[in-house]
């Protein structure tokens, strides 16, 4: 029997439209919806675009990319974050846009980021030592915005257990 409980919470904003949102958000996902067109997702035809924006004021674009070896493909969210850290190593991470579009359906609810981006996330969060906040969309819609990327992934994968 367990000695005492414990509780998670995730705490988010929602917002009914990205009308709702300042300038400078609703522009990050329009790219995001933008860079869905830059999807290669020729076996799921399930495009998810991405757009994160850095501490200097770049914002640099990220489209899923699908391989037959389905493993061997990238979601968005890890394609934006790559390139943003390879080509600006030192520049922090400020806010990530999601975006998705269905072949079936139109995305009325926001799409959330799978396990392994959210540890890529929540690992980059870490190497900056300031969260960055998450703007998650579907194509039409409700937003939700996270303060941080570990709020999605709050028992992050370390190493830190050893020291």
């Amino acid at each position: 029997m367990a000695k005492n409980k414990q509780s998670i919470n995730c705490e988010f904003e929602v917002f009914d439209s990205v009308e709702e949102l300042s300038n400078e958000d609703r522009s990050l996902i329009e790219q995001a919806i933008q860079n869905t067109k830059a999807s290669h997702s020729p076996y799921s035809n399930f495009k998810v675009g991405a757009a994160i924006k850095l501490e200097s004021g770049k914002v640099v674009n990220g489209a899923n990319q699908e391989n037959k070896a389905f493993p061997s493909g990238l979601c968005a969210e890890r394609v934006a974050m790559f390139s943003a850290a390879a080509q600006n190593p030192n520049d922090p991470f400020v806010k990530l846009a999601i975006s998705a579009k269905s072949p079936s359906e139109e995305l009325d609810e926001p799409v959330s980021p799978c396990g392994d981006c959210r540890q890529v996330m929540a690992e980059y969060t870490n190497k900056f030592g300031q969260p960055f906040e998450l703007l998650l969309y579907g194509e039409t819609g409700k937003v939700f915005r996270f303060n941080s990327a570990t709020d999605l992934l709050p028992l992050i994968f370390s190493f830190d257990f050893h020291n």
